[in-house]
């Protein structure tokens, strides 16, 4: 993975690209279409993975009980698996008129694994944190929310639900963290593409020493992009964008310049 390649990256031809994501499970992706379409090799390789917290290490740090709470927020579906397995590991069971608020339809639909979904209050929004604000207005009145979430939860829903005065508690049960990466060690990819500041820090701590030179990076979004400036690394390619709104479609362009 260390780079020891020369400069002239912009006008060095792409054939390889590592996507710092798993492999897609059904065989299918966008990706794999720029593959074909540009006679490119792409890999799979997530760089973060998530892990558990366990029901012990939560009591250690949480003065709290789980069904004590009349409503649960879910925002991802990591927070139903590990939230439920806590429950089980506590032995303890929910009670039938728990409310659980969940960002997404397919996150409401994932309780089906655990709950008698037809016999629970379930209320789904459409996929944004704004849209689950507004269904939280509507709960707001005497309900008692837990925020089940990871260590790396973003902070905009939060403090929005401190700011509104909500009734909430914020409970830790599962960490984002680093994959092993030293199988790449010395394997070297034309082109990188990084979706999250937490992939470069996976980056980083497995190869210290890492050097760009002509490797060319792909940042997805203004958080990932601002990490990889205080790198000191250079960005070669950026989405979103006006003119490419998916990480494909930058890539695609990129590939067509570069490879002529």
């Amino acid at each position: 993975m260390p780079s020891t390649k020369s400069n002239s990256s912009v006008t060095r031809k792409v054939k390889t690209i590592l996507i710092s994501q798993p492999a897609p499970e059904n065989g299918k992706s966008p990706y794999l279409d720029l593959a074909k379409k540009h006679q490119l090799k792409v890999d799979f390789r997530h760089f973060i993975h998530v892990e558990g917290v366990s029901w012990r290490d939560f009591r250690k740090k949480n003065r709290i009980r789980l069904n004590d709470f009349s409503a649960i927020i879910f925002t991802s579906k990591n927070a139903i698996v590990h939230f439920f397995r806590i429950c089980e590991e506590a032995k303890i069971e929910m009670p039938a008129d728990t409310k659980y608020i969940c960002r997404s339809q397919a996150i409401g639909l994932y309780l089906q694994k655990y709950v008698q979904y037809r016999k629970r209050k379930v209320f789904n929004g459409k996929g944004s944190y704004k849209d689950l604000q507004t269904i939280l207005k509507k709960h707001k009145a005497n309900e008692k929310f837990l925020l089940p979430c990871s260590d790396a939860n973003t902070r905009a829903f939060p403090e929005f639900l401190t700011e509104n005065d909500y009734d909430w508690t914020e409970a830790v049960i599962y960490k984002t963290v680093s994959s092993d990466l030293s199988d790449l060690e010395n394997i070297f990819y034309d082109m990188i593409v990084f979706f999250s500041p937490l992939d470069l820090k996976s980056l980083f701590e497995n190869f210290p020493e890492f050097q760009q030179n002509n490797t060319r990076l792909a940042v997805f979004g203004p958080a990932t992009a601002k990490c990889m400036e205080d790198y000191e690394l250079r960005i070669d390619i950026r989405a979103p964008a006006p003119e490419t709104p998916s990480m494909t479609m930058a890539i695609e362009r990129y590939v067509a310049q570069s490879n002529k």
